[in-house]
């Protein structure tokens, strides 16, 4: 069965955005298992701000040949291969998991990871930790419920700073 897999840059003091919205901080000349990650999945998820974000840098949808699921209570279409996903956030994820394919990556935003963590429905973390400190910004965890527990399962660090961390729920 497919995994869904949170896979994130997060500053050192927990923050995916700066305190402006910016995110320039964790574009670098290094891959960081990127590619490699990208052989692992056919498809995205992604809340509708993230989409709209990518849309306007890119101008399609920058993950060409992959399946965008848009998760929108307020859009009703998307461009190319994306298509606007709506239900009970379980229901959308066993129906995607069941289908035939590669992992499932879900890429943003905040509100939206929230409720997959909250939901219990992230099969693995990948956490891209750059060496800044932001101060202040939008953070990844934000409103969870309770405790969640995880289990390491890999980490590499590179000579930049940035430490690649993989987690499971334990």
């Amino acid at each position: 069965m497919r995994k869904v897999i949170l896979g994130l840059a997060v500053s050192l003091d927990g923050y995916i955005e700066g305190p402006n919205g910016e995110y320039d901080w964790c574009f670098t000349d290094q891959d960081y298992g990127l590619n490699d990650f990208m052989k692992r999945i056919d498809a995205i998820l992604m809340g509708r701000k993230s989409y709209e974000v990518a849309q306007s840098m890119e101008g399609t949808n920058p993950w060409d040949g992959m399946t965008t699921y848009v998760f929108s209570r307020t859009r009703e279409s998307v461009n190319g291969n994306a298509q606007v996903v709506k239900g009970e956030l379980a229901d959308v994820v066993a129906t995607l998991k069941a289908k035939p394919g590669k992992d499932i990556w879900l890429f943003g935003g905040a509100e939206l990871t929230t409720g997959f963590i909250n939901a219990g429905l992230i099969d693995a973390y990948w956490l891209a930790v750059h060496p800044i400190i932001l101060g202040s910004g939008k953070p990844l965890f934000q409103h969870i419920d309770g405790r969640k527990t995880l289990r390491l399962l890999e980490s590499k660090t590179y000579d930049t700073g940035l430490v690649s961390l993989w987690y499971a729920p334990a």
